[in-house]
Formats: C-alpha cells, sequence, structure tokens
C-alpha cells in the first residue's frame, strides 16, 4: 500500500469506525472510508447527482455527450491526484462555456472550439501556479463579491436566446420540462430532491416520446462497447475574448469549492487551493484535447457529501471510474443524443436563470451596498451589455457580451474605486456594510 500511495498521491485510506455507521458529530474525512460497499454505493450517488447537469451541456453544444462523460471521470481522477487527495470533488461539465463554446462554433467549428476550452484551461492552469506560490488574497482584491456576482450572473442571462430558440421549437415539451423541473425541487427531499434538473429532463423526455419528437435511428445502429469520438482541437486567435472570462468565473467556482469542502471537514484546505484551480485547469485542457466539455467542481456533489457525511475521496474514485466506464458504452451516448430540443429549451430556462440569480446571491451573502454609485454601476452595465450581447471586433478577435460585460465589471471597479479614493468622493466605512470575509462565490455551473 505505501508503493502505492508513493505512485498514486492520495491512495491509501483508513477505515472510518466500523465502516458501517457514522455516529452523529462526525464525518468520514477525504482520508477515510467506509466499507467497500458503502463506498461504492455513495459512489454511484455522485454520478447520478453529476449526471443531469453534465450530459446537458455536451447536448445543447452539440458535443458527442459519450466524450464528455469519459473526460468527465478522466478529470475527477487527475483532480484527485493533483490534490492528493485532500480536496473531494467530481469534475462536471461546466456551464460557464456554454455561451463561448455556441458563439466560436459558428465561426470555427467544434475544433475551434475546443481550442478555446484547452485555452481557457491553460489559463486555469497559470493562475493556480500564482495562487499556489502567493496564495488567494490577490484574488479577492481582484474580483471582490461585486463583481464576481456581476460576471457570474452575465453570463446566464446572455444564455437567454438560446434557451427560447430551443423552446420555440417545441413549446409543449419545454413547457412540461419547465414545470416538472420546479415542482421536483419542492416535491423530493435528500438525494431526488438535489436532482431535479435530472428529474425534470427525464419527464421532459417522456413526454416527447409520446408526442413522437424523439428519433431513436442512432441508438440502434451504436456499439455497445467501444471508445467515443474524438475531435482535435484547433486554434484561432479569435476565440481568445471569448474564453477568457471562463477563467475568471472557474477561478471562482473552484475557491468556493475547497472553501465549502474546509468548513464542512474542518480542515485548513488553503494551502491544496493551489493545486484545486492546476487540477481543473489540467482536466480542462485534457477534455479540450479530445472533444470533451470544459470541466469545473460540483456543487451537486457537495450535497450529496452534505447529506451523507461521507466527505471520503475513495468514493469519488469509484464515480470517476464509472463515469469512465459510461464513456466507453455508446450506447449510452446514442441515447442521451436522442433528447430532443423542447426538452433543452425548458432544462435551459431554468439553468440559465438559476445561474443569472447565483450571482445576485453572491451580492446578497457578501452584503453588497447598492447605495454605492460603484456598486451599483459595476452590477448594472455589465448585465446589460451581456443581456443585449454588445459586440466588438479587433482585427481577428472578437469580444461579445460576456467578454465585454467581464471586462466592464473589472475596468468599472477599479477605475471608479481609483477615481472616488482619489477625489475623496468614496463612501467610508461606516456608510456602508463591508463584505463578508472568505467568503466567494458558490458555483454557478453545474
Amino acid at each position: 500500500m505505501s508503493v502505492t500511495k508513493t505512485l498514486i498521491p492520495g491512495l491509501g485510506w483508513t477505515l472510518h469506525g466500523d465502516g458501517r455507521t457514522v455516529r452523529p458529530g462526525d464525518v468520514v474525512a477525504p482520508d477515510e472510508r467506509l466499507s467497500w460497499g458503502r463506498t461504492t454505493g455513495i459512489g454511484m450517488q455522485h454520478v447520478v447527482a453529476m449526471f443531469g447537469a453534465t450530459f446537458l451541456v455536451p447536448l445543447i453544444t452539440g458535443f458527442p455527450p459519450s466524450t464528455t462523460l469519459l473526460f468527465s471521470g478522466l478529470g475527477t481522477i487527475l483532480f484527485l491526484i493533483i490534490t492528493a487527495g485532500r480536496v473531494p470533488s467530481y469534475l462536471g461539465s461546466s456551464f460557464a462555456f456554454l455561451a463561448p463554446v455556441g458563439a466560436s462554433m459558428g465561426q470555427y467549428g467544434m475544433s475551434g472550439a475546443l481550442g478555446g476550452i484547452v485555452m481557457a484551461g491553460a489559463g486555469l492552469f497559470l493562475v493556480g501556479l500564482i495562487v499556489h506560490v502567493a496564495g488567494t488574497r490577490w484574488i479577492q482584491l481582484l474580483m471582490p463579491p461585486v463583481v464576481t456576482g456581476a460576471i457570474v450572473a452575465l453570463i446566464g442571462l446572455n444564455l437567454a436566446p438560446a434557451a427560447w430558440n430551443n423552446v420555440n421549437v417545441e413549446p409543449v415539451t419545454a413547457t412540461v420540462t419547465i414545470v416538472a423541473m420546479l415542482l421536483a425541487g419542492v416535491l423530493f427531499r435528500g438525494l431526488l430532491g438535489r436532482l431535479a434538473i435530472l428529474v425534470g429532463v427525464l419527464v421532459g423526455y417522456l413526454v416527447a416520446v409520446l408526442r413522437g419528437e424523439v428519433d431513436f435511428s442512432g441508438v440502434g445502429d451504436a456499439a455497445w462497447f467501444g471508445l467515443p469520438d474524438f475531435t482535435a482541437p484547433s486554434f484561432h486567435v479569435g476565440t481568445i475574448g471569448l474564453f477568457l472570462p471562463v477563467v475568471l468565473v472557474l477561478v471562482a467556482e473552484n475557491v468556493g469549492h475547497v472553501k465549502s469542502v474546509a468548513l464542512m471537514t474542518r480542515r485548513d484546505l488553503d494551502p491544496v487551493t493551489g493545486r484545486a484551480l492546476m487540477a481543473d485547469g489540467v482536466a480542462t485542457m485534457l477534455a479540450g484535447s479530445g472533444g470533451g466539455s470544459g470541466t469545473t467542481t460540483y456543487a451537486e456533489n457537495i450535497g450529496v457529501m452534505a447529506s451523507s457525511r461521507v466527505y471520503s475521496t475513495a468514493a469519488y474514485w469509484v464515480a470517476g471510474l464509472f463515469a469512465i466506464a459510461l464513456g466507453l458504452l455508446p450506447k449510452v451516448g446514442a441515447v442521451i443524443a436522442t433528447v430532443p430540443a423542447g426538452v433543452l429549451g425548458g432544462a435551459g430556462t431554468v439553468l440559465y436563470g438559476m445561474i443569472g440569480i447565483l450571482g445576485v446571491r453572491i451580492w446578497v451573502q457578501n452584503r453588497v451596498d447598492f447605495a454605492d454609485p460603484i456598486n451599483l454601476a459595476v452590477a448594472g452595465v455589465p448585465l446589460v451589455i451581456a443581456i443585449a450581447n454588445f459586440t466588438m471586433e479587433f482585427g481577428q478577435i472578437v469580444f461579445e457580451g460576456i467578454a465585454l460585460g467581464s471586462f466592464a465589471a473589472l475596468a468599472i471597479h477599479h477605475g471608479m474605486s481609483a477615481v472616488a479614493r482619489m477625489r475623496g468622493t468614496a463612501l467610508p466605512p461606516e456608510a456602508r456594510d463591508e463584505p463578508v470575509p472568505d467568503e466567494v462565490a458558490p458555483r454557478p455551473g453545474a
């Protein structure tokens, strides 16, 4: 076992108690595990929790679902190794990539979009390297809650037209999907309640089948076992402006995930934050290099850990390996690919709205004071830019709503703050609420 732990960091768990029960007030730490039977069961729960959001991204973008599942599992295993088993997490498809992938697909095709994903992963890796050396304080200074909230919100709201395009194709199915997702969130408790996305998709899919909107022709032709479709990336200067803002969101998502896990496990994980960022960067680069969706840490799986009180990384090894196995079943990918436009439009309507409101939640949790004209401008102007999808071209580089809105949020905050300090017009601390220290954005993406 010691040799294995040396070769693969993070392996080698100690048995928690009797391996069967978790006493009240206790948690199963990342370096502990329950019996392998119970660990496997919890790992399967993690797969179910991530599945609804993870497979929606390739369906919306047109990527092969099996390829995304394969790289999602591989990315999770890489994350566990790079963080030395200290940060339990599943890496699923990030919704932050939806808008830039959609825009780049129209200009450069799938390979160009994959090149953008690789570049975003490289950017995240570099940020992680800096954090590993210099700490996270500079991130909080660069992106205070008012900026982070604006960037998260504008990504969700920018996608509203894409949702409508799908809803308009099959409005009845889309409406049923929306209603099912909303009701599932309040009708069910526990794990089923947290799977509202998956439940809504399944209900909408059943309605689509009854209405004759599902084409099963490709399912019969798909093999049961085999490698998924791989696509090589191509790199274009024009995609830089589309994918650069995604790096900011991924930073907020990963830092927030590490802080949440640290709070629940009562461990200091700040020293591992840089590793977590680098790990997600590597996983995203790997996915983009072969045809998968960009990855991020998943809040859905935090819910599973919170309810089970099991934070063992052994369960995530099970989840990652099972996702890899699903990716090697083309028949599964073919079934997923039959999800019709109405279901995607309904799910997108709910998800994009929730992403937008997550940005508002960041403002509320950190008590952002909108009596301050700087905060008001940082929150308002970027949202209009993103919703209207402002576009600017500089040679081959095209900046659209998300990129321009993200840059605007940063420029307005730091620019107006500098002028206010210079002129002495900034609100004094006693005239506004101070942000809650060390609170970072909840992840929007998954």
